[in-house]
This record gives C-alpha cells, sequence and structure tokens, in this order.
C-alpha cells in the first residue's frame, strides 16, 4: 500500500517547528500526506509551511501555534482539525532546553513537562486513535529519548516523562497493531537538532551554534529510522551507539523483545 494510502490524507506533527519534527513533516508532505504543524511559534511555522507548499505542490499545509504544555492544548488541537481524516500523528513535543538540576527550577517547570509529554500525547493518541482503528488503518510515532532508560542528575522530569512515553507506545502498539494501526516508540541519542546546539553553546561545549555537531545522530538519520520501522513497531532506538548502550543496560535483550515478554505475561495473567 502507498504511503499516502496507507497513512493519509492529513499528518499531524507536533514539534514542527525545528529539527526533527519539521524535518518529518517535510518527508511526509514530499510522500503526499498533507499536513498539520503544532508548535508555539506562529511565524516559524508559517515558513516551514512556505517551504512545504514550494517543496511539495498539491499537498495542504495548516498551522496551529499553541503551547502544549496548556491545560486545553488537546482540546484546541482537536478542534481545529475536526475537519480533517487524520491518518498519522507524530508526537515529537517537550526537549528539555534548561538541563537543570530538580529543585532549581519551579515545580510548575515540571508539571509542565508532564502536561506536555505526558497528558496531551495520551489524549491526542485517544482521541485519533480511535479514528485510525474505525479506519482500520493509520500510523503513531512517539518520540522518546535515551534519558529514559534510567534516572539521571539534570532531567529527573524529562527522563521521567520520556520513559512514560516509551511504555505508553509500546503498549498502544501491542494493543492496536493487530487492529490496522501501526504504532512505534521512535527512542532518540543525541540528534544534531538546533534545540541540542543552543544547549551546547549555553554550556560552552561549542562557539558556533549554528555549525554541526560532530559524532550525533543526523535529523536526516531519525526521519527515515522513523518511517522505515512505523510499520515494523514497537520500538526503535536510532543510532548504534544508543542501541549499544541500552544492550548493556538490559543484559543484552533488546526493547522489542522485553515488550513480546511483557505482552505474554499480561496475557497469560490478565487473559
Amino acid at each position: 500500500m502507498e504511503f499516502a494510502e496507507k497513512y493519509g490524507e492529513w499528518a499531524i506533527v507536533a514539534g514542527a517547528s525545528e529539527g526533527v519534527g519539521s524535518a518529518f513533516a517535510e518527508e511526509v508532505a514530499r510522500r503526499g500526506v498533507s499536513v498539520v504543524l503544532l508548535a508555539r511559534r506562529q511565524h516559524v511555522l508559517d515558513e516551514i509551511a512556505k517551504g512545504i507548499r514550494l517543496a511539495s505542490p498539491g499537498v495542504e499545509v495548516r498551522v496551529i501555534a499553541v503551547d502544549l504544555a496548556r491545560p486545553d492544548a488537546a482540546a484546541l488541537v482537536i478542534g481545529a482539525t475536526a475537519d480533517l481524516q487524520v491518518g498519522l500523528l507524530m508526537y515529537n513535543a517537550g526537549a528539555d532546553a534548561n538541563y537543570k538540576a530538580f529543585l532549581d527550577s519551579p515545580v510548575d517547570t515540571a508539571l509542565g513537562m508532564i502536561q506536555r509529554n505526558c497528558v496531551v500525547p495520551t489524549e491526542l493518541c485517544h482521541h485519533y486513535g480511535a479514528a485510525m482503528v474505525a479506519r482500520e488503518r493509520g500510523g503513531i510515532v512517539v518520540v522518546s529519548s535515551g534519558a529514559a532508560f534510567a534516572g539521571a542528575p539534570n532531567m529527573v522530569a524529562y527522563g521521567a516523562t520520556k520513559a512514560f512515553d516509551m511504555v505508553f507506545a509500546e503498549a498502544l502498539w501491542a494493543e492496536l497493531h493487530s487492529r490496522g494501526v501501526d504504532v512505534l516508540s521512535l527512542v532518540l541519542g543525541e540528534t544534531d537538532t538546533p534545540a541540542l546546539r543552543r544547549l551546547r553553546a549555553q554550556r560552552g561545549q561549542t562557539d558556533n551554534p549554528e555549525a554541526p555537531l560532530p559524532g550525533v545522530t543526523t535529523v536526516d538519520e531519525v526521519v527515515t529510522d522513523a518511517l522505515d520501522h512505523l510499520p515494523l513497531g514497537p520500538s526503535w532506538m536510532v543510532g548504534e551507539q544508543l542501541r549499544d548502550g541500552a544492550k548493556l543496560l538490559t543484559g543484552g535483550m533488546s526493547r522489542n523483545d522485553l515488550v513480546a515478554v511483557m505482552v505474554q505475561m499480561s496475557q497469560a495473567a490478565m487473559g
């Protein structure tokens, strides 16, 4: 089945203003699927939308400027897309631009991250996933992070929310893949995004925040892996370095093997 036939007519991309999100939106549009761009900055999204329309004539682009940490964020997105048939949801919002100790920031910072990384994707996956199941086709990508593997300083709320994202998407795959909906937990390590470049510059680790970062995964690699592994599920870690590190933490068992064991155990215990 062609990509646009399987996942069209519309894709929603959260965190589409730069980096992985904007690149994913551009590639999906190139494959013939119209896109809804979600992020906070209206003017940046307008520029991304302009570029997509020029590069992919014939696709439509809709911009929704919204802070996904708002309590009503999901309701706003759902209302603004009520007239669209959404067949692909890519949730890439929720990077941590601060990298500070938990107690060095107001508690609202952590609560906002929980809202953005846990509550909103839950609401959106529930809403759009139900329609995908009814059509027996669709796809969901939830972006997680290597920070989800174990607790680490300066990433208390971030790591915890990304652990939620990873397990949430894996479990969603276990429920939906047999019903025609592809779900992928996409786990990223260090990726050469504008956000990481800015953070490195703030911490004095690079003199030029515009220069590519050596030795880290590229955005193009992430997008290619995401689309290649979406039909396979349930979880994919981008980059050999991340995959090797994960094996050390799990005694050599892959995340997919762990999910398979959990599926068997839950079926045995709960039917």
